[in-house]
C-alpha cells in the first residue's frame, strides 16, 4: 500500500514555521514507499481545506518520475525541474510551493496528497488544481496522505 511520511513532521502533528510563510518558505521533505509496479509518474498536491475562503492549494508537482521516492527540501519553484517533474500553480498564482499562512485562530490542516498515477498526465507547466485533478481522474491506481497542522497566533 502506497505510503507518504516526511523526517520534518509527521502525520496530524505540527507543520515547523521554517515551512511557513512566517519562517523560510519551503517545502517540506516528502518520502514515500510502496509504489504500485505499473505506476508511470507521481503528483502531490498540498491543500489547505481550513482557509476561510474554500480550499486552498499550496503546491502542484505532477509527472514525477516512478524511479523517484521521495522530495527534498526547498523544491526549486521552477516550472519544470531537472527530473522532468513539472509543478503547477497554486491558489495564489504563483509556481511551486506557497507555505502556510493561515489568518490568527484556529490552527489549519494542510494535507499533502500523492497519487500514483498509470501514465505521465497531460497538464500544461503551470496549470491550476482543476486542470491537473481532471488530468489525472482516470489514472489514479494509489493515493495516500500525509496532514501537517499549523497555527498562527498573531
Amino acid at each position: 500500500m502506497l505510503t507518504i511520511s516526511s523526517p520534518d513532521f509527521n502525520n496530524n502533528e505540527v507543520l515547523p514555521a521554517k515551512f511557513t510563510g512566517e519562517g523560510q518558505n519551503i517545502s517540506p521533505a516528502l518520502y514515500w514507499t510502496d509504489i504500485p509496479s505499473n505506476t508511470a509518474s507521481l503528483a502531490v498536491i498540498m491543500d489547505d481545506p481550513d482557509a476561510p475562503t474554500g480550499l486552498f492549494t499550496h503546491w502542484i508537482i505532477f509527472n514525477i518520475p516512478p524511479e523517484c521516492n521521495k522530495l527534498p527540501q526547498a523544491v526549486k519553484t521552477n516550472l519544470v525541474l531537472e527530473d522532468g517533474s513539472v509543478q503547477g500553480k497554486n491558489t495564489a498564482g504563483k509556481i511551486g510551493y506557497y507555505g502556510p499562512y493561515p489568518p490568527p485562530g484556529p490552527a489549519h490542516r494542510y494535507q499533502f496528497h500523492l497519487y500514483a498515477l498509470d501514465k505521465m498526465i497531460d497538464a500544461k507547466p503551470g496549470a491550476n488544481r482543476k486542470e491537473v485533478l481532471e488530468a489525472l481522474q482516470t489514472h489514479i491506481i494509489a493515493l495516500a496522505m500525509i496532514t501537517g497542522i499549523y497555527q498562527r497566533m498573531r
